[in-house]
């Protein structure tokens, strides 16, 4: 295998998964201090599912490791521990040998893994099996640059790196290109799930040339997430591709917060439950097809916690309203611009972030601005219950963009992306994991160019029963001031969607009036354009005209 490096510190923890974990290696846990002597040749030799001949392991297994991984924050350490507890040898390294030490001293404690530390980059290389394989888990960005280049030193052709961070896929396309002409391979690989689930099983979306995936399919399909025997990763397509759905899930992800969000303020403001009721509200919601979700699950737990500070009161009422953000859901609405794709739920949610930042502001206008003096009465058990229905109808639409999203950019850029296994690697280990992703999988299972998700039979279904619950709490929120961007964005989308003619003819129209752009017909091909005044003159050719439409 050539060198693997998976990076970013900037990336968030990856969640804990069921799956059962390999027996503990009996292999010790050493440091660079320990060693002696240069990695012999030849290197280890695999068996046909990636772990190590029963022959090259008594020979060598004490000398030369199956894979590398560089940067060692708590992301590191605990997918380097993940991938030893998995039986496949490993050295790390890091800028700072502090947590190289931290690392070899937790994989002895954590069962005497086989994982090996190292404070200099150069032994470090030169201890992992030929071709190399290495993972860089550092900060994204310029630190990425850095740490390839350090690496770049040591490395030989047709080893390989894979940068795990969240990263722009403009970088991982420019990285790739850069490390084709060494003969070094690159992958950008996005990895979802928290912290435990770096540890214990991640979701995994890795793209680069096949050669290099394959080198290392048998570690990440090992120590990704289980769910129904299947590992949650597959490979993705060429490089760059991988950080894009990383990207989209990470869009999805902001949606989904957004509109969990405004389903709480509702319930709180509207309905008037209290936190405990909430619990309730959200742990029922948790048991059913529809809203079975990482993200409900701890919903239900956080209105459940104390304040750790103080002795009285709930934690989520002491937590300023103020969202921060990291950059991938900027990075998803850009791509959606870029890519022609409406994606409306999730650019809602980026605004409820930008507009929860301006928090002085929002205090100021308070004191100015008025919302209704009269709110609609409703009782309580038909808003939790339209609540729900909402949420549900609209978490479609989010992941609806977001697959649509996907497929414009990898039918733009030649990927081959399956939206059925994207689906698939994400019911397990990463953020958004919900049961309702095996119904999505299906979807694309039985219909792989299905234009968008709302129309798979099952979801229209879904969501033609639930409108009119729908379009009630939207009333309801508006009526009451209670700004509801996410689920009333989610409700345009899907009435934009279904109707066969939109009030785009006058737009149209009025770019032809004041900038002679042409306008389409209902009842004839061709563009045309009026001389809507006397004052309008003929405007040459309209096909010189429509140059550079997007």
């Amino acid at each position: 295998l050539g060198h693997f490096v998976f990076g970013s510190c900037g990336q968030e923890a990856l969640r804990s998964s069921s799956a059962p974990q390999s027996s503990p290696s009996q292999f010790s846990c050493w440091t660079a201090a320990s060693r002696s002597g240069a990695a012999p040749d030849p290197p280890l030799r695999y068996d046909s599912l990636g772990g190590i001949a029963a022959s090259s392991m008594a020979e060598e297994s004490s000398e030369l490791s199956r894979i590398g991984l560089y940067g060692l924050a708590v992301m590191g350490q605990n997918f380097a521990l993940n991938i030893a507890e998995h039986g496949f040898p490993i050295s790390v390294c890091n800028r700072s040998p502090g947590k190289v030490d931290t690392t070899v001293a937790r994989a002895e404690a954590e069962g005497n893994l086989p994982l090996k530390g190292f404070h200099e980059v150069e032994d470090f290389v030169k201890s992992i099996a030929k071709p190399r394989a290495i993972v860089i888990l550092v900060m994204a960005g310029a630190p990425v640059d850095s740490t390839i280049e350090l690496l770049s030193n040591y490395l030989e052709e047709g080893d390989c790196i894979i940068d795990g961070g969240n990263e722009w896929y403009p970088n991982s396309v420019r990285r790739g290109e850069m490390l084709k002409e060494k003969g070094i391979l690159f992958m950008g690989m996005g990895i979802s799930g928290g912290e435990e689930g770096a540890r214990h099983g991640p979701s995994l979306m890795p793209g680069g040339p096949k050669e290099a995936y394959d080198m290392v399919a048998p570690i990440l399909e090992s120590c990704a997430a289980q769910v129904d025997n299947e590992p949650c990763t597959f490979y993705i397509g060429p490089v760059g591709s991988g950080n894009y759905v990383k990207m989209v899930h990470n869009g999805i992800e902001y949606g989904d917060m957004q509109l969990i969000a405004e389903a709480y303020d509702i319930l709180k403001q509207c309905a008037g439950l209290g936190n405990d009721e909430l619990a309730e509200v959200f742990a029922a919601w948790n048991q059913t097809e529809e809203l079975d979700s990482f993200l409900i699950e701890i919903t239900s737990i956080i209105f459940t916690k104390k304040d750790d500070l103080e002795d009285d009161g709930y934690l989520v009422d002491k937590i300023l309203d103020k969202t921060g953000m990291k950059g991938t859901g900027r990075w998803t609405i850009q791509e959606a611009a870029e890519q022609s794709v409406a994606a409306s739920t999730m650019a809602a949610a980026l605004d409820g972030r930008y507009m929860s930042a301006r928090k002085d502001e929002r205090v100021t206008a308070s004191a100015i601005l008025e919302g209704p003096s009269q709110v609609p009465s409703v009782a309580k058990e038909q808003i939790i219950a339209d609540v729900k229905d909402a949420l549900y109808a609209a978490k479609i639409c989010s992941y609806a963009q977001g697959m649509s999203l996907i497929r414009a950019a990898s039918d733009k850029m030649n990927w081959g992306i399956n939206l059925s296994e994207c689906a698939r690697i994400w019911r397990g280990g990463c953020i958004i994991r919900a049961r309702f992703l095996d119904r999505i999988r299906a979807a694309f299972t039985a219909d792989p160019k299905l234009p968008n998700l709302m129309i798979d039979p099952a979801f229209s279904s879904d969501l033609n029963q639930r409108q009119a619950a729908w379009r009630r709490i939207v009333s309801l929120a508006v009526a009451s001031g209670i700004a509801v961007p996410g689920l009333a964005a989610s409700l345009n989308y899907f009435d934009s969607y279904r109707r066969p003619r939109l009030p785009a003819n006058l737009t149209q129209a009025q770019r032809d009036f004041f900038g002679g752009h042409s306008y389409e017909r209902t009842d004839r091909s061709g563009n045309f354009h009026c001389e809507w005044t006397e004052a309008h003159k003929d405007i040459g050719s309209v096909a010189e005209r429509n140059l550079g439409n997007l």
